[in-house]
């Protein structure tokens, strides 16, 4: 289901039509709980003010689904977390807010791992997602429901947030496209912050051309946020001929699934033979980076949720003595363990002692990963290689070792560190029948490129 499909549906009959449909889809899907909550009564009633004529734009109509760390109005903002279980946003994300100019219609919030904590969503406070293709697997995270509900054909696109792999992980897991855009291009304003250095929004849809439709629309200056760019995004129609493409080979060792590697390189075969130039490329300080990333994102991330301490909004525990017990059981009911980890790592690297070894050492070795990154994008147009060294694995396989669910970030972690724009495209199927993705990514501000060239690669 396309952007231009529901369209050509809203014109046959009507949005409100269209609307209904898609959230009685959204209902019989509900085994997968891809969905928190649905924000009907609003989208039924912004149905008929398209159908009046009172609302316009390129997406009037068009339902979409928001992962639940964005403000948007309709359903509680819970970030999936019992600390946020009943919080009602005040205002709305940017993002939404820009798609809900052009006539977009949200019909939900998406689940998540609690606070984006997490690469399956298993660690929502209120149960995980399952994939699209097998519900005994996870759907990837943190924004698993989102690429759910895309995957599903519920909606045509879906929002998610991407600190490390977020949006694209999931994406290859459930076989839709998923695109990270460079730092700055669409405003976080209205978006519960993880990791502030590295967090970016993104998208999921069933096809690029969408994507790039979704992106041209969030993409500019917010007042509100001052690490956004201007507006620098602009569809591409054309795609450079012969681009010099490099394998990032440190992505295709012994240690990646047959299948990943096999549906990668039949992807770059796809390439040479649109006249593509590929060749090899070594990425060495991608062995540091998820070291790199699980010091610096959880001492910011520790930093951002010191702010949920029982007073100021969100959950307050009850038949407290003392302010310190306040915060201590307010915290300990709020959060789920996966948090706890990442304020405790995070906490430990600020502090007196361990700033300078850990926090301030990573930031050194972040900038030789970035500065490695600069050297190839002076030699080549993009980079590829895999989203994740293995399809979607079972749900509960990995939730006792924290660290081989961390490994499955190691090939997402490198570009946001630096900052760049990544996609996730889908590159096939494994032998057992699982989605498997592709990435590209490029040097800051090329989203336009890398997403022309993925749309030039999809089947017609």
């Amino acid at each position: 289901m396309t952007i231009s499909e529901i369209k050509d549906q809203i014109k046959a009959s009507s949005a409100r039509v269209v609307v209904e449909k898609v959230i009685a889809k959204a209902r019989e899907k509900a085994e997968y709980h891809a969905l928190l909550n649905l924000t009907e009564e609003r989208a039924l009633q912004r149905a008929d003010d398209v159908d009046a004529g009172k609302i316009t734009g390129k997406l009037a109509g068009v339902p979409f689904v928001v992962k639940d760390n964005f403000l948007a109005f309709g359903a509680p903002t819970t970030a999936a977390s019992k600390m946020l279980e009943n919080f009602d946003a005040p205002l709305q994300a940017t993002a939404v807010e820009k798609l809900e100019a052009e006539g977009a219609i949200c019909i939900g919030k998406s689940n998540l791992d609690a606070f984006a904590h997490g690469g399956s969503t298993e660690n929502s406070a209120f149960g995980p997602t399952k994939n699209a293709y097998d519900t005994t697997r996870v759907s990837g995270g943190s924004s698993g429901g989102s690429a759910v509900v895309t995957a599903l054909d519920i909606v045509p696109f879906a929002l998610g947030s991407d600190t490390g792999g977020s949006i694209r992980q999931p994406a290859s897991f459930n076989g839709v496209v998923g695109v990270k855009p460079t730092y700055g291009m669409i405003s976080r304003y209205g978006v519960v912050a993880m990791a502030s250095s590295t967090d970016v929004i993104g998208s999921f849809t069933t096809n690029v051309a969408d994507a790039e439709l979704v992106s041209s629309i969030m993409a500019g200056r917010d007042d509100r946020d001052m690490t956004t760019l201007p507006d620098f995004f602009q569809i591409q129609n054309d795609v450079k001929l012969g681009q010099k493409i490099g394998l990032i080979k440190d992505f295709m060792t012994d240690g990646v699934d047959a299948d990943v590697r096999a549906r990668v390189n039949e992807y770059v075969e796809g390439l040479k033979a649109k006249g593509h130039i590929i060749e090899e490329v070594s990425l060495p300080m991608a062995e540091y980076a998820l070291a790199i990333y699980y010091i610096i994102v959880p001492a910011e991330l520790s930093s951002n949720l010191a702010r949920y301490d029982g007073i100021r909004y969100g959950h307050r525990a009850e038949g407290i003595k003392t302010l310190a017990e306040l915060y201590g059981r307010t915290r300990d009911q709020g959060f789920v363990t996966e948090n706890k980890r990442r304020i405790m790592i995070g906490s430990y690297v600020l502090s007196s002692g361990y700033f300078d070894a850990y926090y301030l050492q990573a930031q050194k070795v972040r900038t030789l990963l970035i500065n490695e990154f600069n050297e190839l994008f002076s030699k080549y147009d993009v980079l590829i290689g895999p989203v994740a060294p293995t399809p979607a694995f079972k749900l509960g396989e990995n939730t006792a070792d924290p660290i081989k669910m961390y490994l499955g970030d190691i090939m997402t972690v490198p570009t946001s560190l630096a900052g760049l724009p990544a996609i996730s495209v889908p590159a096939g199927r494994s032998e057992s029948g699982l989605p498997i993705g592709v990435q590209l990514m490029g040097p800051s501000q090329s989203d336009a490129r890398l997403l022309a060239l993925a749309r030039s690669m999809e089947v017609k």
